[in-house]
């Protein structure tokens, strides 16, 4: 099982989640804020074909994570997953495209690919994350939330892998030119996740097998790598897990779970 990010922040995300059994090769596009050729160039750095992706799993309508996923799922003729709330604010953009709907708790099989959405606080009509799985081995995602809760703790509890948004500082955000009604949306309990917030969200989650995390997301007005970095070293021993930062214009290259 392996994991890649096409870019990761407020001008677009979309993450490859891929395995192998046998013949049989599963590749999952989770969002897509990219347009469609924009996707296929991301693709093309990462050597995989828009043919190669199975399905397209949507966590909700923002257009920096939804804004690419009809277009390029029409064009390639690639199913998509989402919830009922996301589809009620997208359904002028689903003509053409095979559509499965999920939620909170469902077991979703793409695949060799199992993926499980969990519910996330976010200022979106029905946003979820997902925890995918190949069977062996597990990646938890979180982007996209405005604080901890016991349900999102226990979701990424138990994961090889985690992926997880750190999109600000506090005192950068607090100190920013963005006016009053923004930083407070952003700050606020359905905006985003500052550093100090996931570094304690994962001092909290069961990490007895996590081998890497990925710190993703960032503000690129309002965060800096290296303080992303610093939040997460603090909940981790960093001898023997990895931390790496995504990036919006690259995201990161191809990471395998070894176990």
């Amino acid at each position: 099982m392996k994991f890649a990010s096409l870019g990761s922040g407020s001008d677009g995300n979309a993450l490859l989640i891929s395995t192998v059994s046998g013949a049989t090769h599963t590749t999952v596009m989770l969002d897509c804020g990219f347009a469609v050729r924009e996707t296929e160039r991301r693709l093309e750095r990462l050597g995989v074909a828009p043919t190669d992706v199975t399905g397209i799993v949507v966590t909700h309508e923002h257009q920096d994570h939804v804004g690419g996923v009809f277009k390029f799922a029409r064009r390639h003729r690639i199913p998509v997953w989402l919830s009922h709330g996301t589809y009620s604010a997208v359904r002028k953009q689903c003509d053409g495209v095979t559509l499965h709907f999920c939620r909170d708790g469902d077991r979703l099989v793409i695949g060799d690919l199992e993926l499980f959405p969990y519910t996330v606080p976010h200022d979106a009509r029905e946003p979820v994350q997902y925890v995918a799985s190949d069977g062996r081995f597990k990646l938890g995602v979180l982007t996209d939330a405005g604080q901890s809760t016991p349900h999102l703790i226990k979701a990424l509890g138990d994961c090889n892998a985690l992926m997880l948004e750190c999109n600000h500082d506090r005192e950068m955000l607090a100190k920013s030119a963005y006016p009053p009604s923004l930083r407070q949306r952003i700050g606020g309990a359905y905006g985003h996740l500052s550093n100090d917030a996931t570094s304690e969200i994962l001092s909290a989650v069961d990490k007895s097998r996590l081998e890497i995390v990925i710190g993703a997301h960032l503000s690129q007005q309002n965060n800096t790598p290296e303080l992303a970095h610093e939040a997460l070293s603090r909940a981790v021993d960093s001898t023997s897990i990895e931390i790496v930062i995504a990036c919006q214009e690259e995201g990161f290259d191809w990471v395998k779970i070894a176990g």
